[in-house]
C-alpha cells in the first residue's frame, strides 16, 4: 500500500473561504493541501454570484435599451443573443478562476484535483480527477464543500426536464416561457433576467409573500416591481404535479387560492432549496456531527464536533453568502494562525438581492424587532422621492429603517432602490459605529447623490425630528 501524504493542514473544497484559508495556513509555514473535485472558485466564482451577476448585466442593457425612448433616445428593436451572453459569463468566470489557482501556487498551496471522504478523523481517501487513488492524513482539517441546488417534492418533477440555478445560466436561446419554482432571492434575480431577456416568466411562490426573510410591505413591492417588468407572481401557489405537455412542453399543476390551475410552459426552473455537500464525505467515520439535513455542526469559533476539524461556508448552515464565508475565513484564521478569540456570535450579516432595483438588508427587520419585544419607530419613504432616482428615471422602491424608541439607534433597514445595497452598506456603518438616527437625518450628504435620501428617510421616523424636505 502507498503511504499516505502528511499535511499540517487540509482544506477539502476551494469555495470563498477555504481558497484564502489555505493561503494563509501555508504562508504562516504550515504544510497545505486543498482538495477541489470540480473548479477552484467555489460556487460564487463558477454558479452564483460572479455567473449570475453577469448575466444581470446583459440583462439590464437590454432593459434599458427598451427604455431609451424615455430618456429621449430613439432606438430600434432589441434583440437578445443568449450564445453571446453565456459566453460573455462563461469568459469572466474563466479569468477568475484561473486567477484563483495562480494565488493558490505562488502562496506555496498544494491543489490536489479529485473527491475527499474522510477513513478516520484526519485520514482522507482522495479520488483522484486524473484516476486512482491518494491517502492523506492531517493535523488540521477543513470543510469548505458548499452546498448544491436541490428539486422541491413535487409529483412527477423528476420525470421531467428541469434547470437548476447552473443549468438555466448555460442555455443557448431565450426561453419562450420560463416557470420559477421558489420566491427567494435566486428565483426573483433570474425571473426578472429573463423576462428582460425576452421570456414569459410566472413565479410559482407557495408562501404568502416572495422573499420570507422580509417584511410583508418590502416583500410587496419587490413584488409589485416584478409585476410592472411583466412577470407574472403566484402567491400561496403550491405546485402540486409536474409533467410532459405537447412538444416537449412542460405541465405544471398549481393549488392556488382561487383555485386549481394548470401552467404551460417551455422550461422550469427549480429554484426552491439548497442542501449541504456533505454526503460523499463520509463523516460518521471521522465522528463529526451534523444536523438532520446534513449540515455541519459547529461552534462560534467554527470548530466541529471534533477535535482539529473546522467547517466554514455554506456547509454549516450559515446564510448562504460569499461574504459570510470570508468572514468564516477571518474567524479560523484570527484563531488558528493569529492565537485570537474570534467568534462568528453576533455578526451583523448584510445581503442584497441583485433584481433591479436592488434590495439591500441589513439587521433587523420590523417583524424581528417586534417578535423580540423591542419598542421600535420606523422610518420609511418611497424612491420616488429621492432627487438623483428621479435624475435617472430610476424611482421605483422604497426605503425602510427601524429604530430602537429609547435610544435612537438604527437596528435593521431595506432599501429597494437603485443601488440598494450600496445604500444598505452605509446604514451598516452607522449601526457598526453606534450612531443614532438623528446622525444620519441631520448629516450633510453631497447633492445629488443617493446618500442625501438618508437625510429624508430619517427625518419620516414616527413622531420624531424634522420635516421631510422636497426631492
Amino acid at each position: 500500500m502507498i503511504p499516505a501524504q502528511h499535511y499540517d493542514a487540509i482544506v477539502i473544497g476551494s469555495g470563498q473561504g477555504g481558497s484564502p484559508l489555505a493561503r494563509a495556513l501555508a504562508g504562516s509555514g504550515r504544510k497545505t493541501a486543498l482538495v477541489e473535485r470540480e473548479h477552484v472558485g467555489g460556487t460564487c466564482i463558477n454558479e452564483g454570484c460572479t455567473p449570475t451577476k453577469t448575466m444581470i448585466a446583459s440583462a439590464k442593457v437590454a432593459y434599458l435599451d427598451r427604455r431609451s425612448a424615455d430618456y429621449g433616445v430613439e432606438n430600434g428593436p432589441v434583440a437578445v443573443d443568449m450564445t453571446k451572453v453565456r459566453k460573455r459569463k462563461r469568459e469572466i468566470v474563466e479569468s477568475f478562476r484561473g486567477g484563483g489557482e495562480r494565488r493558490l501556487e505562488s502562496a506555496g498551496v498544494n491543489l490536489i484535483p479529485g473527491e475527499a471522504s474522510f477513513a478516520a478523523p484526519r485520514d482522507f481517501e482522495v479520488r483522484l480527477s486524473e484516476g486512482g487513488t491518494l491517502r492523506l492524513t492531517a493535523d488540521n482539517v477543513f470543510i469548505n464543500v458548499g452546498a448544491r441546488p436541490v428539486n422541491p417534492p413535487v409529483e412527477g418533477l423528476d420525470g421531467v426536464p428541469t434547470l437548476d440555478s447552473t443549468a438555466v445560466m448555460e442555455l443557448d436561446e431565450v426561453p419562450d416561457h420560463l416557470l420559477v419554482l421558489g420566491g427567494g432571492y435566486v428565483g426573483l434575480e433570474f425571473a426578472q433576467m429573463f423576462r428582460r431577456f425576452g421570456s414569459e416568466v410566472t413565479i410559482v411562490q407557495r408562501g404568502p409573500q416572495l422573499l420570507a426573510r422580509e417584511d410583508p410591505d418590502v416583500a410587496e413591492a419587490v413584488a409589485e416591481v416584478l409585476r410592472e417588468d411583466g412577470v407574472e407572481v403566484l402567491l400561496r401557489a403550491q405546485a402540486q404535479r409536474a409533467g410532459q405537455a405537447k412538444g416537449g412542453r412542460i405541465r405544471l399543476a398549481v393549488h392556488t387560492p382561487e383555485g386549481e390551475r394548470e401552467l404551460e410552459g417551455s422550461h422550469l426552473l427549480a429554484a426552491a432549496g439548497r442542501k449541504p455537500n456533505t454526503d460523499t464525505l463520509n463523516l460518521e467515520a471521522a465522528g463529526v456531527e451534523v444536523d438532520e439535513r446534513g449540515f455541519v455542526w459547529v461552534n462560534g469559533r467554527l470548530e466541529t464536533s471534533v477535535e482539529g476539524i473546522w467547517a466554514l461556508g455554506d456547509a454549516t448552515g450559515s446564510p448562504g453568502f460569499t461574504h459570510v464565508s470570508y468572514d468564516d475565513d477571518r474567524v479560523i484564521k484570527a484563531n488558528l494562525i493569529d492565537g485570537g478569540e474570534a467568534t462568528t456570535a453576533g455578526r451583523l450579516i448584510p445581503y442584497t438581492v441583485f433584481t433591479d432595483p436592488q434590495l439591500g438588508r441589513v439587521g433587523l427587520s420590523e417583524a424581528e424587532a417586534r417578535e423580540q419585544g423591542r419598542d421600535v419607530l420606523v422610518a420609511k419613504m418611497p424612491m420616488s422621492r429621492v432627487a438623483r432616482a428621479l435624475e435617472v428615471d430610476e424611482p421605483r422602491g422604497m426605503m425602510k429603517a427601524v429604530v430602537d424608541a429609547e435610544t435612537d439607534q438604527i437596528l435593521g433597514a431595506a432599501v429597494l432602490g437603485i443601488e440598494g445595497g450600496e445604500i444598505a452598506a452605509m446604514l451598516q456603518i452607522a449601526v457598526m459605529g453606534g450612531l443614532p438616527y438623528t446622525a444620519l437625518r441631520d448629516g450633510i450628504f453631497a447633492h445629488p447623490t443617493l446618500a442625501e435620501s438618508l437625510n429624508n428617510l430619517f427625518a419620516t421616523v414616527e413622531g420624531r425630528g424634522a420635516t421631510p424636505t422636497p426631492p
